[in-house]
């Protein structure tokens, strides 16, 4: 699948969601904004892809990153963002959505596995409660000591 390829709309993804599962492939699905891509998000992409055999990333839209971050966010626009998670190996489709939580999305590609960094807890995981009554699984990620948007941001400033 070419790089280009791998970045679909939501009802491309919903079709090859259930193609891969009619094919018997266990679905990983993973999200965020991913503004500043770095090692944490590198490695905890790829934990998630190692969870399954297809990953889906929901990408915060511009307008979505703005209302979560603020209005200086994000730094990257999302097809740039959505660009170079296509580029990396571990990911076999990248999503966009436009809400806050990617809970709808979560919720109509019904993913076997649903992964977040660690420093979400269960109860803040949004999808977490379909995704297990589902009868899927939620798994944290350990993070990446040292690696975060924030640190990275904090080097740049100085």
């Amino acid at each position: 699948m070419s790089l280009r390829d791998k970045i679909v709309t939501k009802e491309e993804a919903i079709r090859l969601a259930k193609q891969w599962r009619d094919q018997g492939k266990h679905l990983v699905f993973t999200n965020g904004c991913f503004d500043i891509l770095h090692k944490g998000h590198v490695l905890n992409l790829e934990q998630a892809a190692h969870l399954g055999d297809c990953l889906i990333v929901g990408l915060n839209s511009d307008d979505s990153v703005k209302r979560l971050k603020g209005s200086s966010r994000p730094y990257q626009s999302q097809d740039s963002r959505a660009t170079v998670l296509a580029a990396l190996a571990s990911v076999n489709l990248v999503v966009m959505f436009e809400e806050d939580t990617p809970e709808a999305l979560i919720a109509s590609l019904n993913p076997h596995v649903l992964a977040k960094g660690g420093d979400y807890t269960l109860e803040a995981i949004a999808g977490a409660k379909h995704v297990i009554a589902h009868g899927g699984r939620v798994v944290t990620l350990p993070l990446s000591e040292g690696h975060s948007t924030t640190s990275v941001l904090e080097r740049m400033r100085i």
